[in-house]
């Protein structure tokens, strides 16, 4: 089976374009949807966080309080890399599980971090969905109403967009929200059921 990592800037539209490729029927595995499921109440990662943030880092529900955890990893690289260190490896072991789980001729991993924590090579194929910065800020300031600082301290903890654009091996432009978005992602959906063919037989033109 062909795998393709979805990745790209925050706010540049990555679960968009998930979803248009859940519509064509193709699987999709989502490393933050895995994440939520890894630190909901009574999960031993959220045990494991609260041990080491302290428990003023859950809401009075026994939650967490991702807004808290968001804006301490945000602001100090020590804990972002310790919150990493708890929650990566429990992620890619739960992508490899869901792997097992399906059958079809592609599938898409949408990982956020894929250049950034180095997994390039769990995957086949990267597929970048790509905006100006400028667009990202104005998107999470209007999805999230966060503060230009802390959308800029996210997007700076992130690689670049000339290396996300250099690294990729497909690039869908998500600058407008028009119809071509549905397009490029259908295209690109006929390419990937042709490649997986291709990787069935080992013999590609």
């Amino acid at each position: 089976m062909l795998k393709i990592g979805l990745t790209g800037g925050i706010g540049c539209g990555k679960s968009t374009v998930a979803n248009i490729f859940e519509h064509l029927k193709v699987p999709v595995i989502d490393a933050d949807d895995i994440a939520h499921q890894l630190v909901a109440v009574g999960q031993p990662a959220l045990a494991r966080i609260a041990l080491e943030y302290g428990q003023d880092i859950l809401n009075k529900d026994g939650s967490l309080n991702r807004t808290r955890l968001r804006e301490l990893i945000f602001s100090d690289a020590r804990q972002k890399q310790k919150l990493e260190a708890i929650l990566h490896p429990l992620v890619y072991q739960a992508i490899q599980t869901e792997l097992k789980k399906l059958n079809a001729p592609y599938c898409i991993i949408g990982i956020p971090l894929l250049f950034e924590t180095k997994m390039t090579h769990l995957v086949d194929r990267t597929l970048v969905v790509d905006c100006p910065v400028e667009t990202q800020i104005e998107r999470l300031k209007k999805r999230d109403a966060m503060t230009i600082a802390s959308i800029q301290a996210i997007i700076n903890s992130q690689v670049t967009r000339d290396f996300r654009k250099a690294h990729a091996d497909d690039l869908i432009d998500n600058s407008k929200t028009d119809d071509r978005l549905a397009e490029s992602v259908k295209k690109l959906h006929n390419f990937y059921l042709s490649l997986s063919t291709c990787q069935e037989k080992r013999v590609c033109e």
